[in-house]
């Protein structure tokens, strides 16, 4: 990796912890970036928002772990098989685009109102969704989720050459009950080994955090904590 640049943000409250405060590590925007770095780069627990690559770096906080699962060693739990097989019987369809298939605000502006009014990203801006949707140096898929022929469920998926890193999943409120969330990692996992990526990323598991809870059960997993990868399960 060549020499890099560096900018640190302003400490500001964190989004996922009361009581903390957040700092970002993130790349000065002059400088070339490509997949190949990006792919570096997340195994040094880097993200993507929009055209910025990012890392945390808390003054007084380390919760936030950067999760990836191989696809080869990855095992599904009885409650993700059985998840699984009931969307089998539904007829739950998926598929993995190189472009998105039609206007998706209409599912972000509902799945925010529903599950995050509360928080920064409500009210629902479509420049939010461009941010995710689109970069200019990377490959940007779509995992698309159907039920009954009608789009329900969308994650936008960031692509190297070694693996795809999930970066955001916004759904229909009403089919939460079936957990589109959990089961977009699970084809995620399935795209990967059909596309012979070595991994795929999560984001940032946060322990204390219940929002984040799910990504903990994809045994076995890898997370970057302290410097190193460390497996768990």
């Amino acid at each position: 990796m060549h020499e890099l640049r560096f900018g640190l943000t302003a400490p500001a409250p964190c989004s996922y912890l009361d009581l903390q405060q957040e700092q970002l590590v993130f790349l000065l925007p002059e400088q070339p970036v490509s997949a190949a770095l990006y792919q570096q780069l997340l195994e040094l627990n880097f993200r993507r928002s929009g055209e910025q690559v990012y890392t945390p770096h808390c003054p007084a906080c380390r919760s936030c772990e950067s999760v990836r699962i191989s696809h080869i060693d990855f095992i599904a739990s009885r409650s993700q098989r059985r998840l699984l097989n009931k969307a089998k019987r539904m007829d739950w369809q998926y598929t993995l685009c190189t472009r998105a298939s039609t206007n998706y605000f209409p599912l972000f502006a509902a799945y925010i109102c529903h599950k995050h009014a509360d928080g920064t990203m409500h009210p629902p801006a479509q420049d939010q969704l461009d941010a995710m949707l689109n970069c200019s140096w990377l490959k940007v898929r779509y995992l698309e989720q159907y039920y009954q022929q009608q789009l329900v469920a969308v994650t936008i998926v960031d692509e190297t050459a070694e693996a795809y890193s999930a970066v955001y999943t916004f759904f229909h409120p009403d089919v939460s009950a079936l957990s589109p969330g959990i089961l977009a990692v699970l084809y995620l996992l399935q795209c990967a080994r059909r596309d012979q990526k070595n991994w795929l990323y999560l984001g940032y598991q946060i322990n204390a955090c219940q929002k984040m809870a799910y990504k903990a059960a994809f045994l076995p997993q890898q997370r970057f904590i302290q410097g190193q990868w460390h497996s768990f399960g």
